[in-house]
């Protein structure tokens, strides 16, 4: 069995109301990714994903740019805990 990694991203911008949520779930499923994904009370986006690591590596790019409609203007990244999940899920 592969090691799983675990990483944790808040995304910071024009990130809620324009579908980087979405963008996110599909994109971590695309590429065998199991977590969550979340707005937060102050305007960002909370991503966890547990996977390979150059799944998540490939992600964080990803992540970086983000929906058409989106404006990303920063995000921050830490490694995490790995925890289980059956899926990657859209929560709050």
């Amino acid at each position: 069995m592969r090691e799983k990694t675990a990483r944790r991203w808040l995304v910071r911008g024009r990130v809620q109301g324009v579908g980087y949520r979405y963008f996110a779930q599909k994109s971590a499923l695309k590429l065998g990714l199991r977590g969550y994904t979340r707005n937060l009370d102050d305007g960002r986006v909370e991503v966890y994903a547990v996977g390979s690591k150059a799944a998540l590596d490939e992600y964080a790019g990803l992540l970086h740019q983000g929906p058409r409609w989106a404006e990303v203007h920063g995000v921050t990244q830490e490694e995490a805990a790995p925890e289980r999940h059956s899926s990657f899920e859209i929560v709050g």
